[in-house]
């Protein structure tokens, strides 16, 4: 038989690669080796007793206690993650694990536990978080981009004002310069973004939309810049944004003109230094996204009032691009209405034989204040409720009503000063409400809709009307 050498068991467990301690049945720990302190950069006296909970993290020191406390009721092993306190105050993930030792009759007489390092493995991990996060979501953004039409699929026309807005898509896209959209709600703002990241180099990463008036304010910069874990309540893991999920592809910030300040300036630096901080975080992140923002507002007027910094426009302005409503294109408008009304009546499973020249005509003189999107919905309906040609009701298209006896007259695209006076003259009239029978909208004739885009484009502050009632 071969001898056993002599070993000191002592040097052994210092020498061992994990942190060894052991302690009393009350959970008093009197033992630890030389790699636990080493480690931990502190003497033996300081590492025993109830001295050690202030190694763990604050967070992870409700739960360690839980399970070390349930091992000692039950005398069952226990075992459990928290992060431990090392020398120089920076915070390493451990997996700890205890053992109770029994004499002959059953009673623990002693723990032996052991904390080994898995640092790395919890940064694979979340690594592999993020990594899984940005593949589901870009899957998402795939699966989206899929769905829309192509590149010029719904952007039909050959007008003067289209042709010269499809010249500077193409003169641009190859660019990596970034791109401010204007143009009334409905245009199309959306359809001429894709148009310019297809044509773009970038076309192959994630085209990435994200309507800035659609998000609470409280909540952009996380949703566009993610959060860290534990950034605010309710934020239990890390999340990444939108910029981290457009990486090397395109980014576009619909209704740019209702950020916030505070988020405007993160991505005035964003712009400027191409690196954000997620919220929460302190480390920069690169940002390889090229920026296409997109606004119905009139950004000099919202300059002017102080809601909108002026640097920041000029980052965004590096080239404008100016959609025309669809009443400065009527002669697109023929063309339209074909398309779509073969579109619509294929998803529909319906042939429709053609489209009658008095409702061509009919949807010619309409003023169209929603445009295409509202083009499309009015031709969606004809298609679901007509059979063979195309027909339009003309209740379907309100034009410019007739305003009630004592009402303000409709607005006519005055100019701007005489659009604003126009409107709080009626607003001021209906204490600030814009809905609804008695509302500003139908006393100035227009669509509710319309009205509050007008109102927003104007930097009215509809409110301050709301304090005039009696």
């Amino acid at each position: 038989m071969m001898k056993q050498p002599n070993i000191d068991y002592r040097q052994v467990l210092d020498r061992t690669p994990a942190l060894i301690f052991s302690a009393r049945p009350d959970g008093y720990i009197d033992y630890v080796n030389q790699r636990w302190l080493d480690l931990v950069g502190v003497g033996l006296e300081a590492a025993q007793g109830s001295k050690w909970t202030s190694f763990v993290h604050p967070d992870d020191l409700p739960s360690h206690l839980q399970r070390w406390r349930q091992a000692m009721a039950t005398g069952e092993p226990a075992t459990s993650l928290a992060r431990f306190r090392i020398a120089g105050g920076e915070y390493r993930w451990m997996l700890h694990h205890t053992e109770p030792l029994r004499d002959s009759s059953g009673n623990i007489v002693r723990w032996f536990g052991s904390s080994v390092d898995i640092e790395q493995l919890k940064r694979v991990e979340h690594e592999l978080h993020d990594l899984k996060e940005r593949l589901h979501k870009e899957n998402l953004a795939l699966r989206e981009e899929i769905s829309q039409t192509s590149m010029f699929e719904e952007i039909v026309g050959s007008s003067a004002a289209l042709r010269r807005v499809l010249t500077l898509v193409g003169k641009v896209a190859g660019t990596d310069s970034t791109v401010l959209i204007t143009g009334e709600t409905g245009t199309g703002k959306e359809l001429i973004a894709r148009a310019i990241h297809k044509r773009s180099p970038r076309a192959s990463r994630p085209f990435v939309c994200v309507s800035c008036a659609a998000i609470p304010a409280a909540l952009i910069s996380s949703e566009l810049f993610g959060h860290e874990k534990g950034a605010f309540t309710g934020a239990v893991q890390r999340h990444l944004g939108r910029f981290e999920l457009a990486e090397g592809g395109t980014i576009l910030l619909d209704e740019v003109g209702e950020l916030p300040q505070e988020t405007q300036i993160t991505l005035l630096r964003v712009l400027q230094e191409r690196t954000f901080e997620r919220v929460g975080g302190c480390k920069a992140i690169p940002a390889d996204v090229r920026v296409i923002a997109a606004t119905n507002r009139d950004l000099s007027r919202a300059i002017a009032s102080g809601s909108f910094r002026s640097d920041l426009y000029y980052r965004l302005s590096v080239f404008p691009v100016h959609l025309p409503p669809l009443r400065e294109r009527v002669e697109d408008i023929p063309l339209l209405v074909q398309y779509l009304a073969q579109r619509y009546a294929a998803k529909a499973g319906k042939k429709i034989a053609g489209v009658s020249r008095a409702t061509i005509d009919r949807l010619v003189a309409y003023d169209w204040p929603g445009n295409i999107r509202e083009l499309q919905n009015i031709i969606q309906r004809a298609v679901i409720l007509g059979e063979g040609t195309l027909a339009i009701d003309e209740a379907w298209l309100p034009g410019r009503r007739a305003p009630p006896t004592g009402a303000a007259p409709a607005l006519a695209r005055p100019c701007a000063g005489e659009e604003t006076a126009l409107i709080e003259e009626a607003l001021a009239a209906c204490h600030g409400r814009v809905a609804g029978p008695g509302g500003a909208a139908a006393r100035l004739g227009l669509p509710r809709s319309t009205l509050e885009s007008r109102i927003r484009s104007l930097d009215i502050d509809k409110h301050r009307f709301k304090s005039m009632r009696a």
